[in-house]
């Protein structure tokens, strides 16, 4: 590892290639980690495959995203708290410190009034996991405008110990990721790195391809007292083959190593 902070590849990053090629373009790029999204490959629903990836390739699994996207409402499970429940415990099984979860939907009436005091919860059952809160983005479409969370796309504004910070997503909500991470405070425990351009959709561009300050935001974590991991979430189902696939993700893992080894007094 070159920088302070890990570098990790969403095994999202790798779509629509399987959970497993994560694992190897991981090792083969010279990531730090894997970040498991599960969804409804099965070797991500599986903590004794993922256990054999990465100790066959030598990459550890270092968060585990639960299964909280319209396509994985039914993994696991129809019930929310159950999908959470078996993130956190697939999270221990491989040692892996975070578990990325999503704000609820705003038709998940009986979790969205819970999850704040059930994520902290979870949290005392499970000492040694942080529940890191995304931040997500209003959707737009035919020139209107509604969030589809609750109470809304800005976690900071509910409050929770823990947060992910998503760049594209910020990107898509109009709004600033330096800013973001300045609301999140202490409280910023993870970070999606990708890009956007404010279009009103979720692109999840190779950073540096967008207009968020990627750069300026890696190179402040240090002067936060950051210590979780930043995880590489990029589209790459565009790709032309599976060359410009790992181009993709080489330049955004030398993008990351660049700007964390930079120093910065931002705090």
């Amino acid at each position: 590892m070159t920088s302070r902070v890990p570098v990790l590849l969403s095994s999202s990053s790798v779509f629509p290639e399987p959970t497993a090629a994560a694992f190897e373009l991981a090792a083969r790029l010279g990531y730090d980690g894997v970040e498991v999204m599960v969804w409804t490959d099965a070797v991500s629903q599986d903590a004794g495959a993922l256990r054999g990836l990465s100790q066959h390739y030598g990459v550890p699994v270092l968060s585990v995203h639960a299964p909280c996207l319209l396509v994985t409402q039914r993994v696991w499970s129809s019930d929310p708290w159950e999908r959470l429940r078996r993130a956190a415990e697939l999270a221990e099984t491989l040692e892996a410190p975070t578990v990325v979860v999503h704000p609820p939907f705003t038709w998940q009436r009986d979790y969205a009034r819970t999850f704040g005091d059930g994520v902290a919860r979870l949290a005392g059952e499970h000492p040694g996991l942080s529940f890191a809160v995304e931040n997500m983005y209003p959707v737009r479409m035919a020139g209107r405008q509604f969030v589809p969370y609750v109470p809304g796309w800005d976690p900071t504004e509910a409050g929770y110990s823990a947060y992910t910070l998503d760049l594209s997503h910020c990107a898509a909500a109009h709004h600033d990721s330096l800013e973001m991470a300045d609301r999140m405070g202490a409280g910023l425990a993870h970070v999606h790195l990708g890009d956007g351009t404010g279009e009103g959709r979720d692109e999840h561009l190779v950073p540096g391809r967008g207009n968020q300050p990627c750069a300026e935001l890696l190179s402040s974590l240090a002067g936060r007292g950051f210590t979780g991991a930043v995880a590489v979430e990029v589209a790459t189902r565009g790709a032309r083959s599976r060359e410009q696939r790992e181009a993709d993700l080489r330049a955004s893992l030398e993008f990351a190593r660049e700007h964390l080894a930079a120093t910065s007094t931002v705090g």
